[in-house]
């Protein structure tokens, strides 16, 4: 191993450091934001709209055990959020048996609100604290991860 490639191995484990702790700090900051405009889920039930939004239609039990929680919890968020008009019920295609939750309109378009209210804050926050050139740093690093996410 010649030095260059080894400066650049290091770099590459100080690089991975950096971004595996500002990603989990900036992800933690957007999910405490009080963006909900309604303010009334709590943060469970918003990440449950999340995942539905995400991933699509899944069985109470199956969200239960993505969210680390217990079945009778995420009953009751999922109970709460069709009280409110978010989720729906419905017969699975595969299995008639059960039955999955799935984002209605009201669910899809308020999740699309917190979301985009999030982004408001985060591109304020880039324009406040960042010149033009670290901006560009910032868009040419995300290339680079998006480009390690698709190898």
């Amino acid at each position: 191993m010649n030095d260059d490639s080894a400066a650049v191995e290091e770099l590459a484990a100080r690089a991975t450091d950096e971004v595996w702790v500002i990603i989990g700090r900036l992800r933690r900051k957007l999910m405490a934001l009080d963006v909900d405009p309604e303010g009334e889920l709590s943060p469970a039930q918003a990440s449950v709209l999340s995942r539905l939004d995400k991933y699509g239609p899944s069985t109470a039990s199956e969200l239960a055990a993505i969210e680390y929680v217990r079945p009778q919890s995420m009953a009751k968020h999922v109970i709460a959020l069709e009280e409110r008009g978010l989720v729906e019920r419905r017969p699975d295609p595969e299995d008639g048996r059960r039955r999955v939750v799935a984002l209605t309109d009201a669910g899809r378009e308020r999740r699309q609100g917190v979301r985009r209210a999030r982004q408001a804050w985060l591109a304020g926050q880039l324009a406040e604290r960042g010149s033009a050139e670290q901006l560009r740093a910032v868009i040419t690093a995300m290339a680079l991860l998006d480009e390690v996410t698709q190898a």
